[in-house]
């Protein structure tokens, strides 16, 4: 069976980063977006990056809350995709979930119905 694997999260200081990373198991990320998502305890998930599909170009999206901090890229010999989070603020602190979506275009959405693989989490925390 697939699974994505998230790694990277810890503990940060405000300000401070990380890199999470999201790797395939048993499939190839060439043809699907791949999305983050995070949940923080009585939130609902947040979608907060997503990366088109390889042969749609790659192109990054971010929610508002995460953009100009966090940047998606993806290693397309690693077959992994990743995140990294600047700036960290104590309000990132969330379960954060990477998830990959096949359709036809390879656009991402943050539709957590639509996604068709996701990992079990990292846990990021931002605190002093």
């Amino acid at each position: 069976q697939s699974q994505l694997v998230e790694s990277g999260g810890g503990l940060a200081q405000p300000g401070g980063s990380l890199r999470l990373s999201c790797t395939v198991s048993g499939f190839t990320l060439y043809h699907y977006a791949v999305g983050w998502f995070r949940q923080a305890p009585g939130k609902g998930r947040e979608g907060v990056s997503c990366i088109s599909s390889i042969p749609s170009g790659g192109r990054p999206r971010y929610a508002d809350s995460v953009a100009g901090r966090f940047t998606v890229s993806r290693d397309n010999y690693e077959n992994t995709v990743y995140l990294l989070m600047n700036s960290l603020k104590p309000e990132d602190t969330a379960i954060y979930h990477c998830a990959a979506v096949l359709n036809t275009f390879g656009e991402c959405t943050y539709d957590s119905d639509s996604q068709d693989l996701w990992g079990k989490g990292t846990q990021v925390t931002v605190s002093s």
